[in-house]
């Protein structure tokens, strides 16, 4: 069973993709910003990440960076909002594997993961 982490300030977004992942059978844990994450992936060591890239204390753009700077595999996707294409294009230039759009459809985000997992 993959270990997937879920990053994102609202909780309802952390809720809904935790509910759509265990459903699928992943194992789950979250983190609330980019501060936590770093901790968490420390942590955990997860296979995938799911990441917000605007959220306070420590934006998705500067946790992938400190991620990828003790994990360089780390395979993160990047979750935004519409209208933020130049932050999703600096971010797959900082080594993302795919971003998603929210809000997300179940099968993008089910297909990014697939893709990136392998």
């Amino acid at each position: 069973m993959s270990k997937i982490m879920v990053v994102d300030d609202a909780q309802f977004m952390r809720v809904r993709l935790t509910k759509l992942l265990t459903g699928h059978g992943y194992d789950v844990s979250e983190a609330e910003n980019g501060e936590q994450a770093v901790k968490t992936y420390r942590a955990a060591r997860p296979d995938a990440v799911l990441m917000d890239i605007t959220m306070p204390e420590k934006d998705g753009l500067e946790a992938l960076a400190e991620i990828r700077s003790f994990d360089p595999g780390a395979r993160v996707i990047m979750l935004t909002a519409l209208g933020q294409e130049s932050m999703v294009i600096q971010a797959i230039k900082s080594g993302a594997k795919d971003y998603v759009v929210k809000p997300f459809d179940p099968d993008r985000v089910m297909i990014a993961l697939q893709k990136v997992l392998g």
